[in-house]
């Protein structure tokens, strides 16, 4: 396969994984954004937490609020990680692969950037903000179930798959660094019932709620969230299960293509150097410091494969 077409699906499905993931990161801020009291610090936080704060500050000169925040991260074409641009860019690669492409993946695309683009015309009033929400999440859900249902399981499948745990781990990772860093930064809270109310919020922003019951009870502790989260290898959002993931198909490239490359040997250091950890060692030495060190990690296992797989060539 030529690197541009590798580089074209991988990023495709980035960029989708992305739009669901920010109205997933949207979403938990406005759950946490109930439990605290006061002006709209927490979206400081969030647009912190997803990269786009810089961007944000420069484009509304430092004043943050929530109605800014969201619509930054909804529809401005001023950030390239808004839903709007995102999704624009995924059906751009989707138009440069398309002969890679089952009609049905190709239709979902093309769907969901034409829905996305109607709804995100405006800005979006609050009484319509879940709705918006749930079609983001249900039109990258759709492009994923015609992945999985008509495209053969070859480098075009596995390329596809790689982008879109790349984007889902680096995704769970912020989501738990936003609760545990940035939006509870007292000590004095932990253990509250500020703090286990936040924690539930985590759950439900990532769809982990039903699953966490099933395996863990219903009374959540944060140790038990942060080891579900992390570690736990059935949660299909969990940083161990995309490792697995990504692994499990950087090594059907290798059996495809007969090498092996740098990257692959990147992420088994990734996989040993983080998810071998219990959850009492990673809190013990700082939650937010292993999440940091997994995010540099993720992205330095991401350019290697940009690299060796040669995506702009």
């Amino acid at each position: 396969m030529l690197g541009k077409t590798a580089g074209g699906l991988y990023w495709m499905f980035r960029y989708l994984e992305r739009s669901e993931n920010t109205a997933r990161m949207i979403e938990a801020g406005q759950r946490i954004a109930l439990t605290r009291t006061g002006g709209d610090e927490e979206w400081t936080s969030i647009l912190q937490t997803s990269g786009v704060l810089p961007g944000y500050l420069a484009a509304y000169e430092g004043e943050v609020s929530r109605d800014t925040a969201i619509d930054w991260m909804l529809r401005d074409k001023d950030n390239p990680s808004s839903v709007l641009s995102v999704i624009e860019a995924a059906r751009n690669n989707a138009k440069t692969v398309r002969t890679a492409l089952t009609r049905e993946v190709w239709e979902g695309v093309n769907e969901c950037w034409m829905s996305l683009k109607t709804q995100l015309a405006r800005k979006i009033a609050e009484r319509d903000l879940p709705e918006v929400l749930q079609t983001i999440r249900q039109r990258s859900a759709f492009v994923r179930g015609a992945l999985h249902g008509t495209m053969l399981r070859n480098d075009i499948y596995n390329f596809s798959r790689i982008g879109t745990f790349v984007e889902r781990a680096d995704n769970t990772a912020r989501i738990l660094d936003a609760k545990y860093h940035v939006l509870l930064p007292s000590a004095t809270a932990m253990g509250s019932s500020l703090d286990n109310v936040q924690w539930q919020s985590i759950l439900r922003s990532v769809s982990a709620e039903g699953g966490f019951q099933m395996a863990y009870g219903s009374d959540p502790r944060p140790r038990e969230i942060a080891q579900f989260l992390i570690l736990d290898r059935r949660m299909p959002r969990s940083l161990a299960s995309c490792t697995d993931k990504i692994r499990s198909n950087l090594g059907h490239l290798t059996g495809d293509y007969g090498t092996r490359l740098p990257c692959h040997d990147l992420v088994d250091r990734l996989a040993l150097k983080s998810m071998q950890r219990n959850v009492d060692e990673i809190f013990d030495n700082g939650l937010h410091e292993f999440i940091q060190e997994f995010l540099e990690d993720l992205a330095a296992v991401g350019a290697q494969i940009e690299i060796d797989y040669r995506f702009y060539q």
